[in-house]
């Protein structure tokens, strides 16, 4: 795998900040992403996509409005729009084995992998830091494991996927990482946070 520069800078370094007196509250990180690609389908064509996604990526998804569903260190996926998924992993061959996987009758499959950045929170305060600064209730009744859901932050378009009961994944445009981060940490203050 070729590892590819960081976008987060040298703000984005491994220990503790913010207010960590009474324990800390998150962590962040930027988890190993070989692949991001973006599927759409074509109009009738949901159900299949998923089918095809989800055998490439050894998934099982349903094209259902938020939905998604993930294998820890493997690859994860969920619904982002109608007929739309975002698709990740570890693994760069993983790109490949979407992008064949997609029939051109069913629809399309873009490797976003050089234009996306992935961040991970987690932690007992990872609901309350993202609803600082995103207007979604991340509380598990209404944003479950494995669901996802497409937001922005002023002018900064977020995908994030719940990826535990107190982590969720968010990819943002590379262009923006480093400015993104610095939100998220700055959120993150108060609770007290540590970066691996």
């Amino acid at each position: 795998m070729v590892e590819r520069a960081t976008p987060l800078g040298t703000d984005f370094r491994p220990g503790s900040y913010g207010d960590i007196a009474g324990g800390v509250g998150v962590t962040l990180s930027a988890p190993p992403t070989g692949t991001i690609v973006e599927a759409t389908a074509w109009p009738g064509r949901d159900k299949a996509l998923a089918t095809a996604l989800g055998k490439a990526a050894g998934l099982t998804l349903q094209p259902a409005p938020g939905s998604g569903a993930f294998k820890e260190g493997k690859a994860a996926a969920f619904v982002i729009g109608p007929g739309r998924f975002l698709v990740s992993g570890k693994d760069e061959a993983l790109s490949g084995r979407l992008t064949q996987a997609v029939d051109p009758q069913t629809g399309t499959a873009t490797d976003l992998s050089h234009g996306r950045t992935a961040l991970r929170i987690e932690g007992p305060a990872a609901e309350w830091v993202l609803a600082k600064l995103f207007a979604l209730d991340f509380s598990q009744a209404a944003f479950p494991v494995s669901a996802g859901r497409a937001t922005a932050h002023h002018d900064v378009f977020a995908q994030i996927q719940r990826t535990g009961e107190s982590r969720f994944d968010l990819y943002v445009f590379r262009s923006l990482a480093r400015a993104f981060s610095g939100v998220l940490r700055h959120a993150a203050e108060e609770a007290g946070y540590t970066i691996r």
